[in-house]
C-alpha cells in the first residue's frame, strides 16, 4: 500500500519502461482529453478510455490501484492539464473540433472568442509538445486511422482542418483529385458526414486554389457542397491587409454551413480589409540577440548579404544564393523550411550586424501573444512549426463574422 503523497504527472507517459508496456497508444490524449471536459458532458465520451489509462499508469508506478490512489492521481493531473497558459474559457458559447492541429493556431484563435475545443489531432511530436505545453491537452494521433476519428465526440458547432494538401496517386499514375481517397481531404470528409457540425472551417496554401488546373479545388467545393450539401464561401486573404500583420502570407480560406442547420449562411461575408498599422519593428525583439543568430563577417555569404541588406526597416529573405527584398517593408511568407538548408530565411540589419529572425519572432509575425510558450526543441523544429501555422489574429477575425451567423 502506498503511504507517500502520491506525486504523477502526464509525461510519466512518455517513460520508456512504460511504453513497453502500453496497450494504448493514444492515453495521454485520452487522459487530457477527459480532464479537459471534467465539468461538462463531454468528458463521458473519453471516461471510460481515460480511467483505463489512469489505472494503467498507477498500477505500473505505484503497484495500486485503490480508490483512494486514483482520486488523488487524477486532481493532480486535473491540476495539471488546467494550470497552462491558455485553458479553456469557462463560458465557452460554441464547441468546436481542432484536426491537423499544429501549435494551435485555431484553437487560440476561436478559444479567444468563447469557444470550447472538444477534440484535436495531430501527427507530429514536436507540435504536439508545444500544443500541450500551451492548452494542457495531448492531440490525438494519426486521423487517418479509423481508431483515432472513433474518439471524436458525436456533436460540436464547427470543424477547423488547416489540412495538408496531397494530389492524389496511385500504382505509379496520378488521377489529380477526382478520387479524394488517399488525401487527407478525405478523412475531413468522413468526418464531416458522420458529424455534421454547422460549420466547416479549412485553410490552405493560396496555390491549392490553382494545383492542377483547379481541378483540385474544384472537387473540395464539389464535394462540400453536392455531396455533403453544404454551402461553401471561399476567400484569399493576406495577413498584413487582413490582419494587421506586417507579413505578406496569403491564404485561401473556406467556410461551409450546414444549410438545413445555419438558415441564415447567406449573411455571412468575410472580413474586411484593414489599415497596417503595425511595423516589423513592433514585433522584433529589442537589443542584441544570441550570438548563434548572426552571420559572422567571414561567412561565405556574407559580402553578399552586407553589400545588398542596406534597410533596417525590412525583413529580406536569403533565397539559396541571393538576397530578396521585400519590397513592402514588411516579413515575407514565413515557410516550413526556413530552418533547413538555408532556403528562404527571413533576415534581417540591426545595430548588431545581419542576423536571422528568432523562433520567438517568427511566432509574433504569426499573431501569437508573447506569453505562448515555445518548448525547448531544435530551432529548425520551431521554425517549421511556425512556417506551417496559421496567423491566429486572421482565423479570430474570420471567426468572428462566422459567429455572427451562428
Amino acid at each position: 500500500m502506498v503511504k507517500e503523497k502520491i506525486n504523477i504527472s502526464i509525461e510519466e507517459f512518455e517513460g520508456k519502461n512504460y511504453q513497453i508496456k502500453l496497450v494504448e497508444p493514444e492515453d495521454k490524449a485520452i487522459l487530457t482529453h477527459y480532464l479537459h471536459n471534467a465539468d461538462n458532458g463531454v468528458s463521458k465520451h473519453y471516461k471510460k478510455g481515460a480511467l483505463s489509462a489512469l489505472k494503467n499508469l498507477i498500477e505500473y508506478k505505484f503497484d495500486d490501484t485503490s480508490n483512494k490512489v486514483e482520486e488523488e492521481a487524477l486532481q493532480q493531473l486535473l491540476f495539471e492539464v488546467e494550470n497552462v497558459p491558455f485553458p479553456t474559457p469557462e463560458n465557452y458559447t460554441f464547441k468546436f473540433v481542432d484536426l491537423f492541429a499544429g501549435i494551435g493556431g485555431f484553437r487560440l484563435a476561436l478559444q479567444n472568442i468563447g469557444g470550447k475545443c472538444i477534440f484535436t489531432s495531430e501527427w507530429d511530436n514536436a507540435a504536439k509538445k508545444t500544443y500541450r505545453q500551451n492548452f494542457g491537452e495531448v492531440p490525438f494521433g494519426d486521423i487517418t486511422k479509423n481508431t483515432v476519428k472513433n474518439y471524436v465526440p458525436e456533436k460540436f458547432d464547427i470543424l477547423c482542418a488547416g489540412f495538408p494538401c496531397q494530389a492524389f496517386s496511385i500504382a505509379g499514375y496520378r488521377k489529380g483529385f477526382a478520387d479524394t481517397r488517399g488525401t487527407l481531404f478525405f478523412d475531413v470528409e468522413q468526418i464531416v458526414e458522420k458529424h455534421r457540425p454547422k460549420v466547416v472551417f479549412l485553410e490552405n496554401v493560396k496555390n491549392l486554389v490553382s494545383h492542377d488546373n483547379g481541378k483540385t479545388f474544384k472537387t473540395i467545393i464539389e464535394v462540400l457542397e453536392e455531396k455533403l450539401g453544404y454551402k461553401t464561401y471561399c476567400s484569399v486573404l493576406n495577413s498584413m491587409t487582413h490582419a494587421n500583420i506586417p507579413q505578406n502570407r496569403e491564404r485561401i480560406f473556406i467556410v461551409a454551413f450546414d444549410p438545413g442547420k445555419v438558415k441564415n449562411h447567406f449573411e455571412f461575408k468575410f472580413p474586411k480589409e484593414i489599415d497596417l498599422t503595425k511595423t516589423i519593428h513592433d514585433i522584433l525583439e529589442k537589443g542584441k540577440q544570441e550570438e548563434k543568430y548572426y552571420y559572422s563577417e567571414d561567412h561565405k555569404y556574407y559580402p553578399e548579404l552586407n553589400k545588398t541588406m542596406t534597410s533596417k526597416d525590412t525583413v529580406y529573405q536569403w533565397r539559396r544564393v541571393y538576397v530578396r527584398e521585400n519590397k513592402s517593408n514588411v516579413c515575407p511568407t514565413l515557410t516550413a523550411n526556413m530552418g533547413t538548408g538555408g532556403h528562404n530565411v527571413p533576415l534581417i540589419k540591426d545595430d548588431y550586424g545581419i542576423r536571422k529572425l528568432t523562433p520567438r519572432e517568427c511566432f509574433s509575425f504569426q499573431g501569437y501573444p508573447k506569453n505562448y510558450i515555445l518548448p525547448n526543441l531544435a530551432n529548425s523544429k520551431l521554425y517549421k512549426q511556425a512556417g506551417n501555422s496559421v496567423t491566429t489574429t486572421l482565423v479570430e477575425r474570420i471567426a468572428n463574422e462566422i459567429l455572427k451567423i451562428l
